[in-house]
């Protein structure tokens, strides 16, 4: 019997890529891997050259991506990605034209988030779209609270005047975290895990959740209610036609005088425009703000908060630890094989 056929569009990184291979190999598949984002092409291909298959292509150029998708006219059953790379309309076509040998039914996102997935089209052309929720939430956690820390006490200012050699003291002693309130804004995995870390820590803690969850931590009554009652304000909602736009003009305006927003969720929830100048006016009750993910990202990489001193700016970094990355490339191996061999239970399949 014919091996089902994966494509890992963007590679695991480091050691970590060895233990996805064997995974993926372990569960009998076919796998072709991009050596696009590898940093040791001829490493890679030495040590794996006739276990796997290799291409090479941009996976965010979709012209690239539906060309493999359709090549040598053998497509592939599943295909895997890490980074996000989007997956619209036209490539669920192509993936899954009747004259392809081998016809598209899973797509893995070895990460939390689908939001770089056109759902509908997926649906419509029979295919499944899992991912790996909860895997990088520790990580992320984590994180927010070095965003935090790094803010409060204002860490990249004094770095940089450090590395020019000066002494910079404070101009006003620093607030600690214990005199803090951390309003959550999504009270799921990643919510759940910065609560207990903040707390801890001292800081008070209030959450804004659309679902019910098992926790002891205060809910605020709406949006506004947390943003006008909270020191800091943390992101960690998925993007939807909902969040979309959830935080701009109107809402940083009701934020506390000295606050700070922090967002490691999805970009297109804060309008980053709105956010660029409200960081710009001194008058504005927004302090500084640490945003991880972006509207525009990868080779698109663009954003107004570009040079902003008091933006704390990172390249959606913080779920990347090797834990939580190796826990979703592995989860999602498997995710992605249950599906093939339609045994779904157990396994979250993401809906419209």
């Amino acid at each position: 019997m014919e091996r089902a056929r994966i494509l890992l569009l963007d590679a695991a990184p480091g050691e970590l890529l060895g233990r996805e291979l064997e995974r993926l190999l372990g569960h009998g598949l076919a796998v072709t891997l991009n050596l696009r984002r590898v940093a040791d092409h001829a490493r890679v291909r030495a040590a794996w050259d006739g276990r796997v298959d290799f291409t090479n292509f941009d996976a965010f150029d979709e012209s690239a991506l539906l060309s493999e998708a359709v090549r040598d006219g053998l497509g592939y059953h599943a295909v895997k990605s890490r980074a996000g790379v989007p997956l619209r309309a036209a490539f669920f076509a192509a993936a899954t034209k009747a004259l392809l040998a081998n016809r598209l039914r899973v797509v893995g996102r070895a990460g939390a988030g689908t939001d770089h997935v056109e759902l509908t089209a997926a649906a419509r052309h029979g295919v499944a779209v899992t991912h790996t929720p909860g895997s990088n939430a520790n990580a992320v956690a984590e994180f927010t609270l070095a965003q935090l820390l790094a803010l409060t006490r204002d860490l990249p200012a004094h770095n940089e005047a450090a590395h020019r050699g000066h002494w910079r003291a404070p101009t006003a002693p620093m607030v600690e975290l214990s005199k803090l309130t951390l309003g959550i804004v999504g009270l799921g995995r990643v919510g759940r895990a910065l609560a207990e870390r903040a707390t801890a820590l001292g800081m008070e803690v209030q959450a804004l959740s659309r679902r019910p969850a098992e926790t002891m931590v205060p809910r605020a009554d709406s949006l506004t209610a947390l943003l006008a009652t909270s020191d800091v304000v943390s992101l960690h909602l998925p993007l939807t036609v909902q969040t979309r736009g959830l935080i701009g003009r109107a809402e940083l305006a009701l934020m506390l005088p000295g606050s700070i927003l922090l967002n490691t969720a999805r970009g297109g929830i804060v309008d980053e425009q709105a956010l660029t100048e409200a960081l710009r006016d001194a008058a504005h009750p927004l302090a500084a703000a640490a945003v991880d993910t972006f509207e525009h990202e990868h080779a698109a990489f663009a954003s107004p908060l570009f040079g902003l001193p008091n933006a704390l700016l990172t390249p959606h970094i913080a779920g990347m630890t090797r834990s939580a990355m190796a826990t979703a490339a592995l989860r999602c191996a498997d995710h992605i094989v249950a599906l093939l061999a339609d045994r779904p239970d157990g396994v979250p399949v993401v809906t419209v």
